[in-house]
């Protein structure tokens, strides 16, 4: 049975164990082992820097032990995803791993800003930087590296997935 390492800002929501299990469960329905970082076992007991080390080490063991990687690639405190979930992506994909990616909004990453300043067939932010227009739904680095990134739910990846086998 293929492992599939559930990566995304969700660990965060105040409801994150919950999600978890829908989590692994839908993985289960779908002929797949969920592995997701809060399953992982952590002594909150020691001071704070060990306590994130132990989180980072034992999510890179879950990640090395998994074949696919599928993310929530939302926009998270910002215009980007999680930063944890995009280190995870490229060293998922580093790996050799399959990553896919799913997004709570529709439309290229340019779509998503606001205020923009054209100046020929450049685009400009409100700070005055750069906006890539590639035509992907996140940054060309994340977006190239993922299998797919899609417009949906963790499920509907899982669906694809079948859909695709």
């Amino acid at each position: 049975m293929q492992k599939i390492y559930i990566a995304g800002p969700d660990v965060f929501e105040k409801n994150s164990v919950e999600i978890g299990k829908q989590r692994v469960l839908e993985c289960q329905k779908y002929g797949y082992e969920g592995l997701y970082p809060l399953d992982n076992v952590v002594n909150f007991q020691q001071e704070k820097h060990a306590i994130a080390k132990d989180i980072y080490e034992a999510n890179i063991a879950m990640i090395q032990e998994a074949d696919i990687v599928i993310a929530n690639l939302s926009s998270f405190r910002g215009y980007e995803a999680d930063s944890g979930t995009v280190w995870e992506c490229g060293y998922a994909h580093g790996l050799g791993k399959i990553v896919y990616g799913y997004m709570d909004r529709e439309g290229s990453y340019l779509e998503q800003f606001s205020n923009l300043q054209e100046k020929d067939g450049m685009f400009w932010d409100e700070k005055g930087r750069f906006v890539e227009d590639f035509n992907h739904p996140i940054n060309l680095m994340l977006s190239c590296s993922c299998h797919s990134i899609i417009h949906g739910s963790f499920e509907d990846v899982l669906k694809i997935m079948q859909k695709n086998s």
